[in-house]
């Protein structure tokens, strides 16, 4: 069961605590307090976890400072869109993100040099993009490949995001350490920007990993589905990171490893977009780049990755990560999938043309529906 204050009540208030006392009368019942951003305000939440079946609702209702109780009954008691329940939605560095949101993150898969680091992120800045990706730590599947400049990148790395105005940048961590060697090195840096920490589809359930970033409220979170997992374990993933305190995560959809996805590199999973849009409170990202795997050109004369973001966007994706290098051939890290910086525009405009039509698409369902 969720409790769910009125607006104007913190989680450290003394009705909060009325609420967890009279909760915990009952028997094996206890109380967890989370401060939840919905889409369009802050709240208090108490969840009541263990025997609740058999809870009264109406005893809580009667505080003043409650404004209604949740009966939960999906499984994903922290993420899930549980009945009466807000969408999840939280601004960081300026950027707000939430199921009505929608951002592109454009750039390096993997920070590989400076140079191309100045070259992606003053193209973003001409194509009035503020959002990137640039991967610092980079866990491949054989230990001979690229890992990552690692720390040693991070100070330039930063220093340009705030010279090119760059707000949030999508990085993967493998190891809880990397946390606290990004937090340092923005603190050096004046803190010129944001970092969206993304964990890969490799430590998708790394456990331990999750409760750490989890615990932590410095960075939002960007889960990406494991790529031979079911989407009801990957979700019960970010139920990991949510339950330990961060609900600021955005779930991201990169492909499912299977040949039935031949020729492209992974079985593109993006027709799950309104599912866990529906499913659970979180925005929704896509990853053309890894779920395609290459730049293969279709008879209308755009790209497959063209296609298949449209594919996920017009179905209401909230993000796009998508792989951009000034010189592919040179990449240290899927190069044969980055599109060319003189390809941004195109993406950039197809995305909102696709966007837009997801959006004329809701007004129209709404429209029919109450006409």
């Amino acid at each position: 069961m969720i409790i769910v204050m009125k607006a104007d009540i913190l989680p450290e208030s003394p009705e909060v605590e009325q609420v967890i006392k009279l909760a915990e009368r009952y028997p094996n019942v206890r109380a967890e307090v989370r401060k939840i951003q919905g889409a369009t305000r802050v709240l208090t939440e108490v969840y009541l976890l263990g025997s609740t079946a058999q809870i009264p609702q109406e005893p809580f209702e009667e505080f003043p400072a409650v404004e209604k109780t949740i009966r939960i009954r999906e499984r994903y008691r922290a993420i899930g869109r549980h009945d009466g329940a807000e969408a999840f939605g939280f601004v960081y560095n300026g950027v707000r993100f939430s199921q009505d949101t929608f951002h592109i993150f454009a750039g390096l898969c993997a920070v590989d040099s400076r140079a191309n680091v100045e070259a992606m992120f003053r193209a973003l800045k001409e194509a009035g993009v503020h959002t990137t990706r640039a991967g610092a730590y980079k866990p491949r599947t054989s230990p001979y490949d690229f890992q990552g400049h690692g720390k040693a990148c991070l100070p330039y790395l930063f220093e340009l995001a705030g010279k090119y105005e760059m707000k949030v940048i999508a990085m993967e961590i493998t190891h809880e350490a990397q946390l606290d060697e990004i937090r340092e090195a923005l603190q050096r840096a004046g803190n010129p920007t944001g970092v969206m920490i993304q964990i890969g589809t490799r430590n998708v359930q790394n456990f331990e990993l999750l409760k750490v970033v989890g615990s932590q409220q410095d960075f939002p979170v960007l889960f990406k589905r494991g790529m031979g997992i079911t989407l009801d374990e990957s979700l019960n993933a970010c139920e990991y990171i949510a339950s330990s305190g961060n609900n600021h995560i955005v779930l991201c959809l990169r492909g499912m490893k299977t040949n039935f996805g031949d020729p492209h590199r992974n079985f593109v999973d993006f027709a799950h977009v309104p599912v866990v849009r529906r499913l659970t409170r979180l925005p929704v990202c896509i990853d053309p780049s890894h779920s395609v795997g290459k730049k293969s050109v279709a008879p209308d004369g755009l790209l497959d990755i063209h296609h298949v973001t449209a594919q996920g966007v017009v179905a209401g994706a909230n993000m796009v990560l998508v792989d951009f290098h000034p010189k592919p051939e040179e990449a240290l890290c899927d190069g044969p999938q980055a599109l060319l910086l003189n390809e941004l525009e195109l993406f950039v405009r197809d995305a909102e043309l696709v966007r837009k039509t997801y959006l004329e698409r809701v007004k129209l369902g709404a429209a029919l529906a109450h006409g």
